[in-house]
């Protein structure tokens, strides 16, 4: 069935359909939507889980982790600065091993206190051993959030959904949402690994002295290398129900590509019209999506950018004193590469502001006439 709705309305609704049972939150624009609908379906009915009220957004992963210990289905969502104050508690989410999912709807860090979008909140946790998928639509973002329920619980590790701020989070599209019974076919119950029991009782997240600690870090590490493998299956039993698949990473028009163009988002949305623009000039140009971030999909984005012969990475985010996170990563993922195309990194549409065509095909311009990159990073579309 067809509805239009708003990015938000959507993640909501695949948590509705994924029949979650334990749901914490505390209000940040612009994640706010998100966990409204989910208070009304609590209070109407439409749910049969329960909605914790909190004071903090470090509360509402406290009672999630709680909750998932329990060996419930659990959901967060969080922006910004709610999610720095969540940090800590990452960590323990993680390290843990429990299956929390939660929404995370990119938007600047402060100061300047600002609203809009920005990739940097995200991508500062990128250490705290959450997957983390990019989503780029509204289809997307609803198929993904019911996806990472799967894939947290195969893999028991955390899955932070992000979502643009605004851009697509306050955006309304056409979304099919399945029915229950069609959702229940993808996902099935809960069948917790870890799950507190007063008649067995055991230890969670005790002491770890030097001798257990540094394998229970290994054991986190291993599981991540498990996450491609587990995230394909995932997507193999989500096309058999909806016929549908995106990929840790989606290459466009990269074949025969000679600059390939790299982002995460909805700016790719606007790229993918570039793209076809640039073609249609005779342009050998490519795009690729990154939607999966952690764990980076090494071996995927060698396949497709060790072909170029040059790659222009567009980051809404900047690591101050580097430059744009994405394009360290995939320098980093290329440099075993037997073919190392030069990486151009390019930092614009921080703070909500928008990536416009123009800005995108200035990207390709540049880097089609330069030899080489002149500095770590190059900021696009500064009002100076």
């Amino acid at each position: 069935m067809k509805e239009v709705m708003e990015g938000s309305h959507a993640v909501s609704e695949a948590v509705r359909l994924a029949k979650v049972q334990v749901m914490s939150a505390y209000p940040i624009t612009p994640q706010t939507h998100i966990v409204e609908a989910l208070s009304e379906y609590c209070a109407d009915g439409r749910m049969a889980g329960k909605f914790i009220c909190v004071e903090s957004e470090h509360s509402a992963m406290a009672a999630v982790i709680g909750a998932a210990s329990g060996g419930v289905r659990t959901f967060t969502a969080t922006s910004s600065h709610g999610l720095a104050l969540m940090h800590e508690l990452l960590h323990w989410s993680s390290a843990a091993r429990l299956p929390i999912v939660m929404a995370e709807v990119n938007r600047a860090l402060g100061p300047g206190w600002n609203i809009w979008m920005d990739q940097t909140d995200s991508l500062a946790q990128r250490d705290t051993g959450w997957i983390q998928l990019y989503c780029e639509d509204g289809q997307e973002s609803l198929d993904t959030t019911l996806q990472a329920f799967r894939l947290a619980e195969a893999v028991s590790l955390p899955v932070m959904v992000v979502l643009d701020a605004f851009f697509l989070s306050h955006t309304y599209e056409p979304v099919d949402l399945p029915d229950q019974e069609t959702a229940d076919r993808f996902l099935p119950p809960f069948q917790p690994r870890i799950q507190l029991n007063t008649a067995d009782p055991f230890a969670v997240s005790q002491m770890a002295p030097p001798p257990v600690y540094m394998e229970m870090r290994h054991d986190i590490q291993k599981a991540m290398e498990g996450v491609p493998e587990a995230f394909d299956q995932v997507e193999d039993a989500f096309e058999s129900v909806f016929g549908r698949r995106y990929g840790a990473i989606d290459a466009v028009a990269c074949e025969d590509a000679e600059i390939i163009l790299v982002m995460a988002g909805t700016a790719a949305s606007t790229c993918r019209q570039v793209v076809a623009d640039l073609r249609e000039r005779g342009e050998k140009i490519g795009l690729v999506k990154l939607k999966m971030f952690r764990p980076f999909p090494t071996d995927l984005i060698r396949s497709v950018l060790g072909k170029a012969k040059k790659v222009a990475v567009l980051d809404r985010n900047c690591c101050f004193g580097i430059g744009g996170i994405f394009a360290q990563e995939i320098r980093a993922a290329l440099y075993h590469s037997d073919n190392r195309p030069p990486i151009f990194s390019y930092i614009s549409g921080m703070g909500g502001r928008d990536i416009t065509p123009e800005i995108l095909e200035e990207i390709y311009r540049q880097t089609k006439e330069s030899a080489f990159p002149e500095k770590e990073s190059v900021w696009i579309g500064l009002n100076q």
